[in-house]
């Protein structure tokens, strides 16, 4: 009967069985068990089964010869000790190569209480505790979070913000990257952004970074100024007023200037270490150093500005350069006082009644229009302040409207002057004087 049912179960693997040989089998298997105990029985049964498995391991071909069997029969992982049903041991996860019964990797494994190497599960006990571990930020990977950081710190000006910001950078061993990024962004920025930079780092200092990553940020520095130089060409000047500044303010030790010239053969180093030596043994350096990137432009007071604005135009008289012009007026950060630098030039040129000056004066005003950092409404507030000092201005220089009239004329045809400031220019009152001796009284000839 156990043949019978073997037989059945491997039909589909074979095409076609024997008939007479399958009950050959059978009578030997019921004479077998007449004569023989059943343990011996078992024996045999289990040796024929398996020689009868070999024999359904072939084909049997059309013409009746024996075809060996194709690949998936012989590869096949059913078993082939005449017992079971056909499916695959150890329901998948027998043989070599098999990753285990599908499931079984949720299935939680018993472990042996009384093994001297079994270690209970303290997360219960509270002996371990887990922790998130975040890995280690790269320096490309600080480099492209701080920037957006440092240029929103220049909007608000808020120390306490730009340092929560760099808190929740995972630098560790790279935290010396944020003292070195803040420099190279504000070397690319207003003197006023560069003095923000400075407030920065001592704030910075003792709460982000140490000493020693705040040296090692400039020693960084001084390494790549050839490269900086290519985009800040008093890169030399800017990093030495910066290791100046961290010195005054106790970032850096004083013999930072000292140890670093016997390391480095650069000369853009070397000029630069040579600036914050400069700086830091001038008399009464240290407080001077408070201002080493001047006062902010809005914080300036209006004499100081003027005054500035007068060596400005004094010096573009006397060079003609335009250029340094521009970017001397650049750095004084003033926008919104422009008018003040179209008003002292058009007085210049009325005070000093020149046609080179006069030239001069207008050139400059085109140049800085067409650049818009005069701006249209700079322009006409300035000459506007002009009309209204005309009483005084003539007092001490009588042919003033004259001179006026002659320089909006070369402004109009320079082209930056439109003809709304022209028309409200004010023209010189004619004044009626009664004659002397007759004391006021009305001559019989005006009388009809």
């Amino acid at each position: 009967m156990m043949e019978e049912e073997m037989i059945n179960g491997h039909e589909s693997d074979v095409a076609e069985v024997p008939q007479n040989g399958v009950e050959e089998i059978s009578g030997t298997v019921a004479a077998s068990v007449n004569g023989v105990d059943n343990l011996h029985v078992d024996s045999r049964i289990k040796r024929k089964a398996k020689r009868l498995i070999k024999q359904l391991s072939k084909e049997v071909g059309s013409n009746g010869t024996v075809v060996t069997s194709t690949r998936h029969l012989k590869n096949s992982r059913r078993p082939r000790n005449g017992f079971g049903r056909g499916l695959p041991k150890k329901g998948g996860a027998g043989g070599k190569g098999v990753w285990g019964k599908p499931g079984s990797e949720l299935v939680e494994v018993d472990v042996d209480m009384n093994d001297p190497n079994y270690d209970s599960d303290s997360l219960d006990n509270g002996d371990i505790e887990l922790k998130s571990i975040i890995p280690e930020m790269t320096e490309e990977e600080i480099r492209k979070a701080a920037e957006p950081s440092v240029l929103e710190y220049y909007e608000h000006g808020d120390t306490g913000e730009a340092l929560i910001a760099f808190e929740e950078l995972n630098c560790g061993s790279n935290r010396y990257m944020l003292p070195l990024i803040a420099v190279e962004i504000a070397m690319d920025h207003k003197p006023s952004h560069r003095e923000m930079t400075s407030v920065l780092i001592s704030d910075m200092y003792g709460e982000v970074v140490t000493q020693k990553d705040i040296a090692k940020a400039f020693e960084k520095l001084l390494q790549n100024l050839p490269d900086l130089i290519l985009d800040t060409p008093d890169a030399p000047v800017a990093l030495g007023n910066f290791i100046a500044r961290a010195i005054a303010d106790d970032c850096l030790p004083p013999k930072f200037v000292v140890n670093s010239k016997d390391k480095l053969d650069c000369e853009h180093a070397r000029q630069a270490l040579l600036r914050a030596d400069t700086l830091l043994s001038m008399k009464h350096g240290m407080v001077r150093l408070d201002n080493v990137w001047g006062v902010g432009g809005g914080l300036r007071p209006v004499k100081s500005l003027v005054r500035q604005m007068n060596l400005l135009l004094q010096e573009f008289v006397s060079s003609g350069d335009l250029q340094e012009a521009h970017r001397c007026l650049l750095e004084l950060e003033v926008p919104h006082f422009h008018h003040e630098l179209v008003y002292e030039a058009v007085v210049m040129a009325i005070e000093a009644i020149s046609g080179p000056v006069e030239e001069a004066m207008c050139r400059l005003l085109k140049v800085l229009c067409q650049a818009v950092v005069v701006t249209p409404d700079m322009l006409e507030r300035g000459f506007l302040r002009v009309y209204e000092d005309m009483p005084d201005i003539c007092l001490d220089v009588p042919l003033a409207y004259t001179v006026l009239e002659r320089f909006m004329e070369r402004c109009q045809k320079a082209g930056f002057l439109g003809d709304a400031i022209i028309r409200k220019m004010p023209s010189r009152g004619r004044k009626r004087f009664v004659s002397e001796g007759d004391g006021g009284r009305i001559k019989s000839h005006d009388l009809v």
